[in-house]
């Protein structure tokens, strides 16, 4: 059914419900700053842009914004606590493993574009068994651009060996929809994610509020035969 496409996939709050632990690796930052920790429940409103902007939000949320000069030193007290529990109550979010099953088995090329790097991305997917899905992963440390911008959308398909006509971007979050637009590669926005603003305004083709109904919209969007449904 959907042989010959392209479908990829952010990971952050796409796939992935990280935000425990960007929430306990933010908090590792904060503290360390003797800042106050910051709820898991507004960490999911500013995750998004890779950790450097992550930081950027907890620390103006938590008090005097962060200077320039402090960020490497903050970076690094971030991913070396992140690292070493990268996927410690991070799950992939729910029907997301029979999506998946379903897709690869219909023909589909799956990939991942995320602005988290690859040499973190890569190790969470394996720890949760998921990295085999994928044909690429690529990640915000793989070219000198990374989404908004469309390069890193278009690269991922080629590099995927598809074709941006027949590709479709899953994201949750203005980068991911931005990025599909001015690749004029069709959207679909999750519901569940961490997007600022509401998934509504995002602009996608089609928003899911439930993983399952993810292969109808691709249908949809691919003109890929006759409806389909995963039980939730």
């Amino acid at each position: 059914m959907f042989a010959g496409s392209t479908i990829v996939f952010d990971l952050d709050g796409t796939l992935i419900d990280t935000a425990p632990d960007l929430t306990g690796a933010l908090n590792q930052v904060l503290l360390s700053e003797g800042r106050e920790s910051v709820a898991e429940a507004d960490v999911r409103h500013m995750v998004g842009q890779g950790a450097l902007m992550l930081i950027r939000r907890g620390m103006a949320a938590t008090g005097a914004a962060v200077s320039e000069e402090d960020l490497p030193r903050l970076l690094n007290v971030f991913l070396e606590y992140y690292g070493a529990n990268i996927a410690v109550n991070s799950a992939p979010f729910p029907q997301v493993r029979e999506v998946l099953d379903f897709l690869r088995r219909q023909g589909a090329t799956l990939t991942v574009c995320t602005n988290k790097p690859r040499a973190l991305s890569v190790p969470l997917f394996e720890a949760l068994d998921l990295a085999d899905y994928f044909r690429v992963i690529v990640g915000g440390d793989c070219l000198p651009t990374r989404k908004p911008d469309p390069a890193h959308l278009l690269t991922t398909i080629a590099r995927a060996g598809g074709e941006a006509g027949r590709a479709v971007m899953i994201g949750d979050s203005f980068a991911d929809i931005d990025a599909a637009k001015a690749a004029s590669v069709p959207s679909v926005a999750v519901s569940f994610g961490y997007s600022m603003k509401p998934v509504a305004e995002l602009g996608a083709d089609r928003v899911i509020d439930d993983f399952a109904d993810l292969p109808e919209m691709l249908r949809e969007l691919l003109g890929a035969g006759p409806s389909v449904a995963i039980q939730s």
